[in-house]
């Protein structure tokens, strides 16, 4: 959790990897969402937000398709090679707990699907 009290708590992703052969099989998108709930019901966080490489395809499709973050602005030169980065957020249902609740469900029904295809 960010500790910046002028904003609302919120979360941050600092990093996220899968290892190349275990990818594909929704390790990241249950990791991202198992993380977003504990954020959101542990401590009251409103959003998360990250840092994605502009190049970075991959993350960027998994990021706004899958787990619907907005782009929120770009950050110049925020890597060390020069590349820019979008800075993302993804705002929580917070008074909604259904909502809260519905992503765990998904994070079960995912679980299930993942062993039934290993």
């Amino acid at each position: 959790m960010e500790e910046d009290e002028s904003q609302p708590p919120h979360g941050h992703i600092t990093s996220l990897a899968v290892l190349r052969t275990h990818r594909k099989r929704g390790i990241a998108t249950m990791l991202m969402r198992r993380s977003q709930v504990e954020m959101a019901t542990v401590f009251g966080a409103h959003f998360v937000s990250l840092h994605v490489r502009k190049s970075n395809r991959a993350a960027f499709h998994l990021y706004t398709e899958t787990l619907k973050y907005a782009i929120n602005d770009v950050e110049k030169g925020y890597y060390a090679d020069g590349e820019d980065a979008y800075d993302m957020r993804c705002t929580f249902p917070h008074n909604n707990k259904n909502d809260l609740e519905s992503i765990v469900q998904n994070l079960s029904v995912m679980k299930l699907e993942n062993k039934a295809s290993a």
